[in-house]
């Protein structure tokens, strides 16, 4: 189906619009940026990127949803009218946002290629990640390329507000690093408290949705009052993401995703459906914990996913993930108090709260 999902509701066929727009107009200015990297490293991004097959010859793969592009450029078109008179609810790409756009995406994937390795993951987009084909220090290396590669786009732009999106940016990856810290930190210890996850979600995945939002804000000329509104709207839809993200590695279908079946459950990652069941006081949770205190081998995973079910972990992800939505609203509607001008934040935010991977 490409990179968006058949959705037959309204919202959802707008979403898949702005993040077909996106890709569009992104895609060039990503090729660009990584045409000037030196050849090897050149050759492990094009592959992430799905454009080219190992060997280097051309691909059709996918690049991914473009949900961070598409966020900074829907802020964008919310918080001003374009040239030709069209809302925040249609029209084309607002004029300058191309270069913000990619380097939150070039952002997004310098954090994936380095997560791959990290979580020993071997499937991306339904082919193996870089590091397994191209080993662990190119897989690396290409990724810090990506992030300064992210910052010399902006440093470069001429647009006013490049040096402050920057300078944000810049604050996010060291946020974001934090959480994926975190993160790790946790699948070594034995208890972690809801709110510290919660916390860490918000850091790892949070963080850079609400840094898509302000840069959109920032380039359309925003006030700090309404860049600080759109930021707290995509930490809040982040988070969400993050829930629903969580959930689909327990229960998500392996075609959809990518990943094998209850990859997270196999990985004993402390994801925050896994956590809500730990805390949860009940025997299936002490159930989950018996489990998590071993190696997941033979129909663990199984026994596992049906344990966070039971003790309500699946239960609270689907209905916190419903609360952070009402939270993103309320955070957009201080910036945008006509919610009819953010069609496309809107459209997007529930495009990634309902989908299925």
């Amino acid at each position: 189906m490409g990179t968006t999902e058949a959705i037959t509701t309204s919202e959802g066929q707008e979403a898949a619009a702005l993040l077909e727009r996106a890709r569009r107009a992104v895609d060039p200015e990503l090729r660009r940026a990584l045409e000037g990297l030196p050849g090897p490293m050149r050759r492990v991004a094009m592959y992430h990127f799905g454009w080219e097959h190992a060997d280097g010859t051309p691909a059709a793969g996918s690049a991914g949803k473009a949900i961070r592009p598409a966020l900074v450029l829907a802020a964008a078109r919310a918080l001003r009218r374009d040239g030709d008179g069209q809302d925040g609810r249609a029209g084309g790409v607002p004029e300058g946002m191309v270069r913000a756009a990619a380097a939150v995406e070039l952002a997004h994937n310098f954090t994936l290629l380095h997560d791959d390795v990290i979580d020993e993951d071997v499937t991306r987009r339904g082919r193996a990640t870089a590091w397994t084909v191209f080993g662990v220090p190119d897989a690396v290396i290409t990724g810090d390329a990506m992030a300064a590669l992210a910052q010399r786009l902006l440093a470069q732009d001429p647009h006013p507000a490049s040096g402050a999106a920057s300078a944000r940016l810049a604050s996010c990856v060291i946020e974001l690093c934090a959480g994926q810290q975190a993160d790790c930190a946790f699948e070594q210890r034995a208890h972690v408290p809801l709110d510290e996850c919660l916390d860490m979600a918000t850091a790892k995945t949070g963080a850079l949705l609400g840094c898509a939002c302000a840069l959109g804000a920032l380039y359309a000329g925003a006030g700090p009052d309404e860049v600080e509104a759109l930021d707290a709207f995509g930490r809040e839809a982040g988070l969400a993401f993050q829930l629903i993200d969580d959930l689909l590695g327990i229960w998500g279908d392996p075609g959809h995703t990518g990943k094998p079946a209850g990859a997270d459950l196999i990985a004993r990652k402390k994801s925050l459906p896994v956590v809500a069941a730990l805390t949860s006081g009940t025997a299936a949770g002490e159930e989950l914990a018996a489990l998590y205190a071993g190696p997941m081998i033979g129909d663990d995973v199984r026994r596992a996913a049906d344990a966070v079910e039971r003790a309500g972990g699946r239960d609270w992800a689907q209905a916190h993930a419903a609360d952070r939505m009402g939270r993103a609203v309320q955070q957009l509607s201080r910036a945008v108090p006509d919610l009819g001008a953010a069609g496309g934040l809107l459209a997007l935010a529930e495009f990634v709260t309902r989908r299925t991977r």
